[in-house]
């Protein structure tokens, strides 16, 4: 089978670090592996526009694995390309730059799985740490060093302390719950999220959060909010200039989710007005950003609030090593024609939904 694999660049770093597993030249770790099996496997970096690497390799491909860091867009004009598509793989979490939809309500027999679980860990992290960044106003302190300069009250006039706020999460599964823990040792005044479904009492206890009913209630309460919830036609814009206006004037907003879940625009219009007094995350509605993406310059009044970064909160070397070798399970599992994929990392099998991949065990049922 003709396997397509489009990643990015990573030139001498990849030299430097050989477990940088998600770039060209280290290629998940899997060439050696396909091959010894009578596989073929095409890897680039060249995926923007219609005469791209991808666009040539498509129509011949059975598999396409990509990453959700440099994501290579299969748009439906693509998808309907691919004549052979089998199976798409997101080498971690995150399958928003595919067109499920349509690939469910074309009747193509694609199947798309990612790694879940692979990023939990590491994306936590980046929430907890960018929220201690914007609180501590540290970017600014930072950048006096750099410049060999030394205004203690410049800095301190725009710092604060995470003990004694309200916390608020927008989602808590998997990723958001993980940030709650690891708020806990912060002594906040207080843990709150939204999500649809409820954590469960002996959860909730655990860390001590309160569910609150509509997120314009929540962001209303918040001090800090995090988004980790996923991109979807219910998420898509959702916070706004309209949602912003609820916010606690002067609060910070983390997302580390998917970019296109807040209006660019409006976010950067809410930190320069102090509606917001900062913004970090790493996740961009384009990727890689463009340069003149209003997220990259925004600044509050004090010349502060920016913490935003490259998406590579669930990409560290660590995230790297699961999201590798889980890619590789799946694909085993499709080419040895066992099919014993993880329920979790099904999101399409054959063209439906998970929902519908699964008899009442809970087993992804065989593919013919």
């Amino acid at each position: 089978m003709k396997v397509l694999l489009c990643l990015y660049d990573a030139g001498k770093h990849a030299a430097d670090e050989p477990k940088l597993y998600g770039c060209t030249e280290n290629e998940l770790g899997i060439r050696k592996w396909l091959e010894d099996q009578g596989h073929e496997l095409v890897t680039t970096s060249d995926k923007e526009g219609s005469s791209s690497a991808l666009d040539k390799h498509i129509p011949d491909a059975d598999i396409i694995i990509s990453t959700p860091f440099h994501p290579a867009y299969i748009t439906k004009e693509r998808i309907d390309k691919a004549v052979k598509l089998k199976l798409l793989v997101v080498a971690g979490v995150g399958s928003d730059h595919i067109d499920l939809d349509y690939i469910n309500k074309s009747g193509k027999k694609i199947s798309v799985l990612e790694v879940t679980g692979s990023n939990v860990v590491s994306v936590a992290e980046h929430v907890v740490m960018t929220m201690l960044v914007l609180v501590r106003n540290f970017v600014p302190a930072h950048e006096q060093i750099i410049d060999h300069d030394w205004d203690v009250a410049a800095i301190a006039k725009d710092a604060y302390d995470v003990e004694g706020k309200t916390i608020a999460t927008i989602g808590a599964g998997r990723i958001g719950y993980r940030v709650l823990e690891r708020l806990v040792p912060f002594n906040p005044k207080e843990l709150i999220y939204y999500d649809y479904q409820g954590l469960s009492k002996e959860l909730e206890d655990k860390v001590g959060a309160r569910r609150v009913e509509s997120i314009e209630e929540l962001v209303a309460q918040a001090d800090i909010v995090t988004v980790n919830c996923p991109l979807h036609a219910g998420t898509l814009g959702l916070v706004n200039a309209a949602l912003l206006s609820k916010f606690k004037k002067g609060a910070w907003l983390v997302n580390t989710a998917r970019g296109a879940i807040c209006v660019a625009e409006d976010v950067a219009a809410a930190v320069k007005s102090g509606q917001l007094r900062g913004y970090g995350g790493d996740v961009w509605n384009k990727q890689p950003a463009p340069k003149d993406h209003p997220w990259r310059d925004m600044r509050n009044k004090y010349g502060a609030g920016n913490a935003m970064t490259p998406h590579y909160s669930g990409t560290t070397l660590d995230a790297q090593k699961r999201y590798a070798e889980g890619a590789k399970s799946i694909l085993n599992s499709f080419l040895t024609e066992k099919y014993d994929y993880r329920p979790q990392d099904v999101i399409l099998l054959e063209g439906e939904y998970a929902t519908k991949a699964y008899g009442d065990d809970k087993k992804v049922k065989q593919v013919k």
